[in-house]
């Protein structure tokens, strides 16, 4: 398959939102308190997309993932009760979803590696993220792409697991 990685527009808010709502039911499902206090919502994608940090991956004309893509804007990231491995330039990831049609095809790692590219292409070298304890899934995916747990960010109230990936 051929997928492509964009900026999203604001046409594509709907299904950006449709595919983030089948993430939120995953995450109810699979018992976590991930994403289950009304964030995200329509209002922070529509923020996304109004800012330029909102992208699509897309199959053809059909949008089947979504994630912002922040550069150096993460406050929440000043606060880690740990150690970042770099202080340097930074893309932030938030909010990786899959719609339910394409989940179990590695799209999430996917999304990920097109984040490094467009680091890469910003002279970026390093890419930190963060998830809930309770979301294996994604856990997995960052230690298998080659990210390092490097301590607890806060969000919200409640503690985060949060991981760097420095790009050569």
């Amino acid at each position: 398959m051929e997928y492509n990685f964009r900026k999203a527009q604001p046409e594509d808010a709907s299904q950006i939102w449709d595919i983030l709502q089948q993430a939120i039911d995953r995450r109810k499902e699979d018992g976590s308190k991930q994403w289950q206090d009304g964030y995200p919502n329509p209002d922070v994608i529509q923020n996304d997309i109004e800012k330029g940090v909102g992208f699509v991956l897309t199959d053809g004309d059909k949008i089947i993932g979504y994630s912002a893509v922040l550069i150096n804007d993460e406050p929440a990231y000043t606060g880690i009760e740990g150690k970042w491995i770099t202080n340097d330039d930074f893309v932030v990831v938030h909010r990786v979803a899959v719609s339910s049609d394409y989940i179990g095809q590695g799209l999430s790692a996917q999304i990920l590696k097109h984040i490094e590219s467009y680091a890469l292409d910003n002279n970026i070298h390093s890419i930190k993220a963060d998830t809930n304890f309770d979301n294996p899934a994604m856990m997995k995916i960052f230690e298998k792409l080659g990210y390092v747990y490097c301590g607890e960010v806060f969000f919200r109230g409640s503690a985060r697991r949060a991981y760097e990936k420095v790009l050569e």
